[in-house]
């Protein structure tokens, strides 16, 4: 849960907004009829598809601010007014879907995660959108923090969303469950796929892709939200999976498809030794590492595996979710990779592999579950501060949550 935006001020925010607009972009804007999330929406200079949410209570009088293609009507959300300051709600504008785009609306019973990772029913389908359609049930990936524009945002009523990133979801899919999804499988996409990381092949709704059988992936983190999702992902792509995480997360690990999980607090040179059994274990080929913690020694921790497994003949990529160290052993690289790349026109097939072929049928089939569970730490706009606060203390196997109620 992450809650970072890139203007000092909210009039700043409008008036690189105000500077924005004119820009064609496909839309999808959404609603949630009290407390939904919604998803993702893509940079307003390149063109790509958004969508709106509402999660929250009764507006009051909008604030002064213009925005020459919104009408202010029934918003609200959760400003970052100043640097290091704590959220603060108030007015927004009324969003409205343009090309591309779709405006969704938080729902009652739906909850949504901060910033970023939102659930909730479509309102509106902006031009050129035809994965989803009005009165939809969707997750989706906000990605305010790529396109510096306040209505890309997940803390409030309404917010657009980027149509690339958004699936339909089952019915039988809460939108508390379903919020925890997007970031996690944004971020561990953007490592998995692009041709340039891993490359691995897609994965399959109905049965692991036969294109990785024999592959070996190793997760560093397999319980946190991030690797709970580069897991499936990595399972559906056809590897078998090896991942690190607290004991007492072994059982949950497994239960999301991997094949054998390993306690992360392991003397470095004893966990490597047995990963690198493991792996030469499970499969034929390594096929590299994704590391979901990227800090105290986990790098190179997967550095030595990707040196040691089979000989060190195979891939020595590591998919980084921090900055990796500057020195690595000679031939083995890492990147830093972001979860909005997938995004972006480079790597657009891999959000479509991922949100449009994949995540709706998975989660019919069940070869794709909404984990870590939810960890609910209140309602409404008035509670975006209480979830950050949380986080802050640190969770396990869970993601926060908060729930917004329309009123």
């Amino acid at each position: 849960m992450t809650a970072n935006h890139q203007r000092d001020n909210v009039s700043g925010m409008w008036d690189e907004a105000a500077r924005r607009q004119g820009q064609s972009r496909r839309s999808l804007l959404c609603q949630p009829a009290a407390p939904s999330p919604l998803a993702a929406g893509s940079d307003s200079e390149s063109g790509r598809r958004h969508a709106l949410i509402d999660p929250f209570s009764p507006s009051r009088s909008s604030p002064s601010l213009a925005f020459h293609t919104l009408v202010m009507s029934q918003n609200r959300a959760a400003w970052y007014k100043t640097r290091l300051a704590q959220f603060e709600v108030d007015d927004a504008p009324m969003w409205t879907a343009e090309k591309g785009e779709v405006l969704v609306k938080m729902i009652k019973q739906y909850p949504f995660i901060l910033g970023t990772d939102v659930a909730g029913e479509v309102v509106e389908v902006g031009e050129g959108v035809s994965n989803v359609k009005k009165g939809d049930r969707v997750l989706g990936h906000c990605k305010s923090l790529a396109s510096g524009e306040p209505k890309h945002s997940a803390f409030q009523r309404f917010a657009v969303v980027d149509a690339l990133l958004v699936s339909p979801i089952p019915d039988s899919l809460p939108l508390d469950q379903a919020t925890v999804l997007p970031l996690g499988l944004s971020t561990a996409a953007s490592g998995l796929y692009p041709k340039r990381y891993l490359a691995l092949p897609y994965p399959k709704a109905d049965a692991p892709n036969p294109e990785g059988k024999g592959k070996v992936l190793f997760v560093y983190g397999g319980s946190s939200s991030v690797g709970a999702c580069a897991i499936q992902l990595g399972v559906a792509s056809g590897l078998q999976v090896i991942t690190t995480c607290s004991p007492a997360n072994f059982e949950f690990v497994k239960s999301l498809g991997a094949a054998e999980a390993f306690d992360y607090r392991t003397p470095k040179d004893e966990l490597v030794t047995k990963v690198v059994a493991e792996v030469e274990k499970q499969g034929s080929e390594y096929a590299g590492a994704f590391d979901a913690i990227s800090e105290h020694g986990s790098v190179e921790t997967c550095a030595e595996v990707a040196i040691k497994a089979f000989g060190g003949k195979r891939q020595k990529f590591i998919a980084a979710t921090l900055p990796p160290p500057k020195e690595l052993p000679d031939g083995i690289s890492s990147e830093w990779i972001f979860a909005i790349d997938i995004a972006l026109k480079e790597d657009a097939a891999v959000a479509r592999a991922v949100y449009h072929d994949f995540v709706t049928a998975a989660l019919k089939a069940g070869s794709l579950q909404a984990k870590p569970d939810p960890l609910v730490v209140g309602k409404g706009l008035e509670s975006v501060q209480k979830g950050l606060d949380r986080q802050k203390e640190g969770v396990s196997a869970k993601k926060v949550v908060v729930t917004a109620i329309q009123g």
